[in-house]
């Protein structure tokens, strides 16, 4: 399974959700659902601005982790 790690980055850069939303162009519950992980797909644009407005690679955002169902 995929893991987002975007609350992680996001604290460690100090960024608000309000203000990564404005800049990133998304509202404020859909940057939510994406930082709380509450989401099953995420466009290749969004993933595009949140690097490039967090200054990061989409390892740093994602990761993946066997599914807990085959441990």
């Amino acid at each position: 399974m995929i893991v987002l790690k975007l609350d992680k980055v996001m604290k460690e850069r100090g960024v608000k959700l309000k203000d990564l939303a404005v800049k990133i162009g998304l509202t404020d519950a859909n940057l939510s659902n994406i930082k709380t992980g509450k989401i099953s797909a995420i466009r290749f644009s969004t993933l595009n601005a949140l690097c490039k407005e967090l200054d990061c690679q989409p390892a740093d955002i994602l990761e993946y982790s066997e599914d807990e169902d085959k441990r």
